[in-house]
């Protein structure tokens, strides 16, 4: 076959494939859109400062536990999961982008034919001289196949797979804020359980004088032994709290240690007093949270997947123009000394146009079930909207509910100090009975801790809020 021919014949291939692709039937993706105001519920705001655009360095400033942060972001099971997906999906969309191309193979193939010495019409050839007993037919050469890409039905499926690429980034983004939300949030709680046992411990020593100081009363007469009895009941009981704030002091100390993916072990730590609330937390607006938040991210990209998934539907009713083989190369007969000589050099190009007809009602099911997909990915889309919201109003309110408690806290903690000592030195003197001790003493204990709480409560809330945001993916 002459050269030229085969290289004008690939061309028009070419050609025609260059023209085809420009006829497409499908929509434009555009982003759905969502009416933000008032998503705060009280909380809207026109100041587009937000702590979402402060890196994690800067917003966590305890060096132990940006140690911790940085640790976890290395070595973190889910998080390294995570980066295993975002390598799978760049595979499949490799794999999607190579659907544009031609399958090409290489091809060799030897043929033996043997023919029947007893057929009337091998033999009556022989005799002719004009058909050989034995013939081997040696072929090499390139094949190929190519579905053109006519209706962008190709072009739509590589745009869902981008979509999907796009998502396992999002999942990684949210699975490294919910790292870095939980690791803070879990050393705060260590720091506050440190504090409680510390001012359990500092109290247990408060009930033990207390308890002396009543038994040295009932030896002189001025108590009895019921007294006495309900001051250690009391002390007995604050003391039977200390194991179980240490064993859940260890328990999470051996979660930090998962979360960084180390073996448990202690943690290293400051005190939960060194630790600054934030006085004000910047929240911007609704916009800027919708924007960063890999979870409204993963909602917005599961319906742009969808949305390209109903037009590959809809290509798939338009005929599909392939080229079903093609194979250039050289092939003789009886021999190979001559094979690379042009005369042997052949080609074949097979085309085809393939209309759905019998399958119709297949692909009518097909678009609606693809439609139907992109209607749930909307609704999913809105409700993840709506939650982002709602997480944001209930901690900004949390947030500011709990520093309106400080103020009367203190007071409180103040008050109670001053009653267990008015009440021990009114006891001394007979003038107060043992239960108004033993009660000031009981309530102060649980003023104390509730201090504790109400902090730990600021700090978690300061972390939550960050988080909800759509901070610490720099």
């Amino acid at each position: 076959m002459n050269k030229r021919y085969v290289k004008g014949v690939i061309l028009l291939g070419l050609t025609a494939s260059i023209g085809f692709t420009s006829c497409q039937i499908t929509n434009k993706y555009k982003a759905p859109e969502y009416d933000s105001e008032n998503l705060y519920r009280d909380g809207n705001s026109a100041d587009t400062t937000s702590i979402a655009a402060i890196p994690w360095r800067q917003y966590f400033t305890d060096p132990i536990l940006q140690g911790l942060i940085e640790e976890g972001l290395e070595k973190n099971f889910d998080l390294q999961i995570a980066f295993t997906r975002i390598k799978q999906a760049e595979a499949n969309l490799g794999m999607a982008k190579a659907a544009y191309f031609p399958s090409v193979a290489l091809v060799g193939q030897v043929e033996q034919t043997r023919l029947s010495a007893a057929d009337p019409l091998t033999g009556a050839a022989r005799e002719r001289k004009s058909l050989a007993y034995h013939k081997e037919t040696y072929t090499l050469g390139i094949s190929a196949s190519w579905e053109l890409d006519v209706w962008g039905k190709l072009n739509r499926q590589s745009r869902a797979t981008y979509a999907q690429f796009l998502n396992s980034h999002a999942y990684k983004n949210l699975i490294q804020t919910s790292l870095i939300s939980n690791l803070a949030t879990s050393y705060y709680s260590l720091l506050a359980l440190d504090e409680q046992l510390r001012v359990t411990k500092e109290n247990i020593e408060i009930l033990k004088e207390s308890a002396a100081t009543m038994e040295a009363m009932r030896d002189a007469g001025m108590l009895t032994s019921a007294s006495v009895e309900q001051s250690r009941a009391l002390l007995y009981s604050t003391q039977v709290t200390v194991p179980d704030l240490e064993n859940q002091i260890r328990q999470m100390e051996n979660s930090i240690c998962l979360l960084i993916g180390r073996k448990p072990e202690s943690i290293l730590r400051t005190s939960i007093a060194e630790q600054n609330v934030p006085s004000e937390m910047k929240f911007g607006v609704p916009a800027q949270m919708l924007a960063l938040r890999p979870d409204v991210q993963q909602a917005e990209l599961s319906f742009r997947q969808s949305f390209e998934l109903v037009n590959v539907a809809k290509a798939s009713f338009y005929p599909t123009i392939s080229l079903s083989s093609g194979m250039i190369g050289y092939s003789t007969v009886n021999g190979l000394s001559q094979f690379f000589k042009p005369e042997n050099l052949f080609a074949s190009i097979v085309g085809g146009l393939t209309q759905p007809l019998f399958a119709r009602k297949q692909l009518i099911t097909q678009l609606k079930v693809a439609k139907a997909q992109q209607e749930e990915s909307y609704l999913t889309f809105e409700k993840t909207v709506l939650a982002a919201g709602k997480e944001v109003s209930d901690i900004l309110y949390t947030y500011e509910s709990s520093l309106s408690k400080n103020e009367l806290r203190s007071k409180q903690v103040a008050s109670l100090n001053n009653a267990v000592y008015f009440t021990q030195e009114l006891l001394k003197a007979g003038e107060a009975n043992y239960t108004e001790v033993l009660t000031a003493e009981q309530s102060l204990l649980q003023a104390q801790l509730g201090q504790v709480s109400d902090k730990l409560e600021q700090l978690q809330a300061s972390v939550d809020l960050y988080r909800a945001l759509g901070g610490g993916i720099q």
